[in-house]
């Protein structure tokens, strides 16, 4: 399949963020104002990730109701990471934590989605939601440093 857009990103070795799950975007509005849940299923990104193996492939959100579809990707596809926006972590499936602590540690990415979710609510949620003290660099920090390639800073 031709996927001008990827060929370009991928080119320029350009991570790629997915909106992925279910977001309080459109909720509550006239036809979920237009938006349609299935196609941000994750599994979708399947396909993206084996046609273009050294695109680093984000997706955004935890993807609710599809996290356990998320995990398995990022865990079949090494080029798929998880970020943690739009959601406050008190409200994370606890999949998406147990993995984030153990199998995924290098792989998932801070996101507040600030404005609506502020970076301090989120570190405040985040304390009481179960991650090891000992991620926290990688989620915070040094996932991003390693995914934008931006060496130790």
């Amino acid at each position: 399949m031709a996927w001008p857009i990827y060929e370009v990103i991928n080119a320029h070795r350009l991570p790629a963020i997915f909106h992925t799950g279910h977001s309080g975007i459109g909720s509550g509005m006239r036809c979920g104002g237009g938006l349609r849940l299935a196609l941000s299923n994750p599994m979708h990104l399947d396909e993206v990730a084996i046609d273009f193996p050294d695109m680093q492939i984000v997706m955004a959100h935890p993807s609710w109701p599809w996290q356990d579809e998320a995990l398995s990707a990022a865990m079949h596809k090494p080029n798929v990471w998880i970020d943690l926006s739009g959601w406050s972590p008190k409200y994370f499936p606890k999949q998406l934590i147990q993995y984030a602590n153990s199998l995924l540690k290098d792989r998932v990415l801070f996101g507040s989605d600030f404005p609506l979710i502020t970076p301090e609510r989120w570190m405040k949620d985040a304390d009481v939601a179960g991650f090891k003290p000992e991620v926290m660099s990688g989620i915070l920090k040094d996932n991003a440093v390693r995914l934008l390639g931006l060496g130790a800073i």
